[in-house]
């Protein structure tokens, strides 16, 4: 007799001097191997009632990477720093998982294809830390993609590897071009509109706008973003239209994009409204905020409501000032250059807002001048004066060596307090100077009686920064632990632990380069 699998299922857990299923008879011991028996039999009946499934296509083969593959010492530090999914360091020493993203950057740099038995450990973490991805999905190739079209767990490498090979090959056929627009994922679809507009913006364009109306917002606000990708003039009567859409975001998008163009009809339209704004008078420059935000300013982006705790004018003020061209302002300020025209005096207490408008459109427009002169020289510690808006942003308009040598000179006047920010910004390795003056500050702060976790966040970028050929220097350091005049207990002994750690990573790094160059190592 066949005995339902629910039945031996619930004898099996309340035990069978509790509940027997029908048909198990016996004492204790012989009802339990007679369910046993039953459940046996229950199982092959199941198995053997199965029909077999339709047979699936295979899989179809991966796409060839002629790349070499990495030295084999390379290959074998690659599966110990994926081996924990690129996470933290193992006890005191280096931080492998810092160290991959330098690890990755120099293998693409070096032309090399990923070890196939790694690439799954590669994406699983890449798919953790999107810090990883670019370069991941450089060096692990189309094999990466094909991988993702296979585990759904992988299907970022679609999204921001150019949407697989359904894009790839859709770039140059215009029928399967056409299919996949009307008929793929959404991934796909920005995928190969942000291609498109690699190679043909015009076209990618027109096929955005075959559809556009027909788009849902949160998709419209996405293919519109995608235009920053070859961004010209050629969009403008586009993304005019845009800043009539329905969705708030998109026409914000669109406005972000048009002030972006400096002879656009929204730039020069904001330029009129800022050029009334302010004005050049014998003290200085004198401002005159928006008294309202008109239905005009908001078309062209200006978000009426400010924030809690700012005011309306200085508000609307800023939004006009950041989104007009900053060559307005040479033209409206008697003609003076950037440095000039930023140490004038503003009246009335509008500086503060008038520099920091000024700055985002440094940013914005990647002008290096006006981010140089709102920089200005690096405070002294002294002087105590912070550079108008946000220094990082700033400094990663200039040209990297210029970059570097002004973080330089501020971590030397003013220590590292403020410096974490901006040392990001620094291209890697660091510069011999900028490297010595951020080794020479932290050795200040050890003297100063700081404790090194005081610094956790600078030391970290210096494990990942700091050229190796300061090793040495970093060693000498990790040597010295007596205790300084204004020292805190124990503070010697941490830094001496702290500086030993990074001249280990130092060391790891020097190693890694050397692996991957393909040189002999120890």
């Amino acid at each position: 007799m066949s005995v339902a699998w629910e039945e031996l299922v619930g004898s099996a857990l309340l035990g069978t001097e509790r509940r027997r299923p029908p048909g198990v008879v016996g004492d204790a011991e012989e009802a339990a191997e007679a369910l046993l028996d039953a459940a046996a039999e229950s199982v092959l009946r199941r198995r053997a009632g199965v029909r077999p499934a339709a047979v699936a296509a295979r899989p179809r083969k991966a796409v060839p990477d002629p790349r070499p593959l990495p030295p084999p010492a390379a290959r074998r530090r690659l599966a110990t720093m994926v081996a924990d999914g690129g996470r933290g360091r193992s006890g005191g020493g280096p931080n492998l998982g810092e160290l991959l993203p330098q690890w990755l950057a120099a293998a693409v740099g070096h032309g090399y294809a990923a070890p196939p038995e790694l690439l799954p450990a590669l994406l699983d973490t890449a798919r953790a830390r999107t810090d990883l991805r670019p370069d991941t999905l450089a060096f692990a190739g189309p094999r990466a993609l094909w991988l993702a079209e296979l585990n759904p767990d992988w299907r970022f490498a679609l999204r921001a590897g150019g949407g697989g090979p359904a894009a790839a090959g859709a770039l140059d056929d215009d029928v399967a071009r056409g299919r996949l627009w009307e008929e793929g994922l959404f991934a796909e679809r920005v995928a190969l509109l942000t291609a498109m507009r690699r190679s043909t913006p015009a076209g990618a364009l027109a096929m955005l706008m075959s559809t556009w109306r027909t788009e849902r917002a949160e998709d419209r606000l996405m293919f519109v973003d995608a235009l920053r990708t070859g961004l010209s003039a050629a969009d403008e009567p586009f993304l005019e239209q845009a800043l009539a859409d329905r969705s708030r975001n998109v026409r914000a998008t669109a406005a972000e994009l048009l002030s972006a163009l400096p002879d656009s009809a929204l730039a020069g339209r904001m330029a009129a409204r800022a050029r009334a704004c302010v004005s050049l008078g014998p003290g200085g420059i004198t401002v005159e905020a928006p008294h309202a935000c008109d239905a005009g300013m908001e078309r062209d982006g200006v978000v009426a409501k400010p924030p809690a705790g700012r005011g309306e004018r200085s508000w609307w003020l800023g939004q006009l000032a950041d989104a007009a061209p900053l060559a307005t302002w040479t033209e409206r300020l008697g003609g003076h250059t950037p440095e000039e025209i930023v140490a004038l005096p503003v009246l009335d207490d509008w500086l503060p807002d008038l520099h920091a408008a000024w700055c985002r459109a440094a940013v914005r427009q990647r002008d290096t001048a006006w981010a140089r002169a709102l920089l200005g020289p690096p405070p002294s510690a002294a002087a105590a004066v912070a550079p108008a808006g946000d220094p990082a942003k700033l400094l990663a308009v200039l040209p990297e060596p210029e970059r570097a040598a002004w973080v330089a000179r501020f971590v030397a006047a003013n220590g590292l307090s403020d410096a974490f920010q901006m040392l990001g910004v620094c291209a890697v390795p660091w510069s011999g100077p900028l490297g010595q003056a951020v080794v020479d500050a932290l050795d200040i702060a050890r003297d100063g009686g700081s404790y090194p976790w005081s610094f956790s966040g600078v030391m970290g970028l210096a494990e990942r920064c700091l050229d190796p050929t300061a090793t040495d220097h970093v060693a000498v350091l990790g040597a010295a632990t007596e205790e300084g005049p204004n020292g805190s207990p124990g503070a010697g002994a941490y830094w001496a632990e702290a500086f030993q750690r990074l001249a280990a990573t130092l060391r790891l790094r020097a190693l890694m380069l050397a692996e991957l160059a393909g040189e002999d190592t120890p």
